[in-house]
């Protein structure tokens, strides 16, 4: 089988990418998604799903807006603080636009 009929070289042509190019993004997001059954995460699994840096979630872990739980020589985030988080953005964020209208 030529390299150019393969699945993957046919799905990047339809696509209009390189092969190389869609290996690279399915190996980058299949090795980086967290498991969504976990109940805790490390720093860079919880900076992933917030779509935040790395220094960006330590910055709020030192805060004290997001919780964490340390296991051992481990911290750990536990995976509803970052929904908590979020939820209690949400909520201040219409309040603030409709002090600015």
């Amino acid at each position: 089988m030529s390299e150019t009929s393969t699945p993957i070289a046919l799905l990047a042509d339809a696509l209009g990418v390189s092969a190389q190019d869609l290996l690279h993004l399915v190996r980058e997001r299949t090795s980086s998604a967290p498991d969504p059954t976990l109940v805790a995460l490390t720093v860079e699994e919880a900076a992933r799903r917030l779509g935040v840096g790395r220094t960006t979630m330590y910055a709020l872990l030192a805060a004290g807006e997001i919780p964490s739980v340390t296991i051992g020589r481990l911290r750990r985030i536990p995976a509803e603080a970052l929904s908590d988080y979020v939820a209690a953005r949400v909520q201040v964020a219409p309040s603030t636009v409709a002090l600015a209208a």
